[in-house]
């Protein structure tokens, strides 16, 4: 098990939980790893983190669907329920927000089966993650909804450490500057394997595995 800790600043009942270590992404080698279980689980946790993300939308692009990634489902229909409530514009007839999760092919693309389609053809779709480190998942993510005929509404998450994907900028509740000596590798320079300090675990979106 590794040892995590909540960070010192906390935006309205949203906490972060952190470990500090070397860790292992699919894309890179990072100093922290970032533990959105609770945000993604909690009832309670969901619906604070949703509340203070909308918080930092601005309402000047309809949202008519939110591709929930990582896990996100729980969060993405409380997003949708703040959206509505605060009076974002939809494009959709029945003046509703659709929440979808992607599947994945064996080359770990995006694709959306035809019943789903019509929720990304022609609507403003807003892709929401747990967080957005490198930018990598966020760009497959846009990639498909342009693909499918869609618009891209923007890019949130509950951590960021880029500020813009593609051009559109990332919302979310917590960035980099909350943790200041945040660092993400590629893993042919990583500083700590090359003083050949060993791995902590192996993390994604589902969780970590300690090594």
């Amino acid at each position: 098990m590794i040892q995590l800790s909540e960070l010192p600043i906390r935006y309205g009942k949203v906490p972060l939980r952190v470990a500090r270590g070397h860790f292992a992404t699919n894309h890179s080698h990072i100093n922290y790893y970032i533990d959105i279980t609770y945000n993604k689980t909690r009832l309670s946790e969901a619906k604070a983190t949703a509340k203070e993300l909308v918080s930092h939308f601005i309402n000047n692009t309809p949202v008519d669907t939110i591709i929930c990634l990582d896990g996100t489902a729980v969060i993405g229909a409380w997003v949708a329920d703040e959206l509505t409530k605060t009076g974002f514009r939809t494009m959709n007839a029945h003046q509703t927000i659709y929440v979808v999760e992607p599947e994945f092919n064996n080359n770990s693309m995006m694709l959306f089966r035809d019943n789903l389609q019509p929720m990304i053809k022609g609507k403003h779709v807003l892709v929401l993650m747990a967080s957005c480190t490198t930018g990598f998942t966020a760009k497959r993510a846009i990639e498909a909804i342009t693909y499918y005929g869609g618009n891209v509404a923007g890019v949130a998450a509950i951590y960021r450490a880029v500020d813009e994907v593609e051009g559109y900028p990332v919302r979310s509740v917590y960035s980099v500057s909350d943790i200041p000596d945040y660092e993400s590798y590629d893993s042919h320079e990583c500083p700590y394997c090359k003083k050949g300090i060993k791995l902590d675990a192996l993390v994604n979106s589902y969780g970590y595995s300690a090594l």
